[in-house]
């Protein structure tokens, strides 16, 4: 059964005189406010595009033409064929973290833009990490600190650990928009390579995460939080002066 939208909307009044690709756009902000509004769910039908095009009152290319959008925004997933059409997605923000990521890049922000934007996100999640964190998450958090001791020697696997704790302390946090946040940043601020990691700075890398673990575990959240703060600071620092280059932690 398809939806019925509320309040229920005439051509006339919506798309009097616009054209053909101005009526798609209207129609996509309506499904959308629809959604926002929660007169649409997730898993609801949404139509097939001939419901579309006799709903709106518009060609079924329009209809079509929205429909692509829709899905292009992750709003609807759509089946081809018998009982097919649109439906609300169930949601995957994930999904779209890279292409934010690439939507920064393109946008020319700075090294420090970013890494402020991390440090903001990352000193909450840390202070959320103390009061929500599961054992489960202890756990993992042990282990990839356990993990960075034994491969601190490899610069490439010693990179991409440290981003695996980071990333495990947002999780730990239970807020998904901070982990989506947090996703969308890493793409931009942090190295595949980290060309100028040493092992002094290695071994304090180490000692931060595991000074931050006991007080997550200790479920001390301002320590945690100011923990977190002199670390992402560090980071910016190094990140800013030596970006030519490509640092991390």
């Amino acid at each position: 059964m398809s939806i019925e939208l509320t309040p229920p909307l005439t051509p006339q009044r919506v798309f009097g005189g616009a054209r053909s690709a101005s009526l798609s756009a209207q129609i996509v902000a309506q499904v959308r406010d629809d959604l926002y509004e929660k007169r649409l769910k997730s898993g609801d039908f949404v139509g097939t595009e001939k419901d579309l095009a006799a709903r709106y009152g518009v060609s079924r290319i329009v209809a079509r033409d929205a429909l692509r959008t829709l899905a292009a925004l992750g709003i609807v997933e759509i089946r081809m064929g018998k009982g097919g059409g649109a439906r609300i997605s169930s949601g995957n923000p994930r999904l779209f973290a890279e292409a934010l990521a690439v939507q920064l890049d393109l946008t020319g922000v700075t090294a420090a833009e970013v890494l402020d934007a991390q440090r903001a996100i990352e000193t909450l999640a840390a202070e959320l990490a103390a009061q929500n964190a599961a054992p489960s998450d202890i756990a993992r958090l042990r282990r990839l600190v356990a993990e960075a001791e034994a491969i601190i020697s490899d610069d490439d696997a010693y990179t991409r650990s440290s981003l695996e704790f980071h990333l495990a302390v947002v999780e730990a946090s239970h807020n998904r928009v901070l982990v989506v946040q947090f996703l969308s940043l890493h793409h931009v601020s942090w190295p595949t390579r980290n060309k100028t990691l040493t092992p002094e700075v290695a071994r304090r890398v180490l000692e931060a995460h595991k000074e931050l673990l006991a007080l997550i575990e200790a479920r001390d959240a301002a320590g945690a939080r100011a923990m977190m703060d002199d670390h992402v600071k560090m980071i910016r620092a190094r990140r800013v002066a030596e970006r030519d280059h490509g640092s991390c932690c």
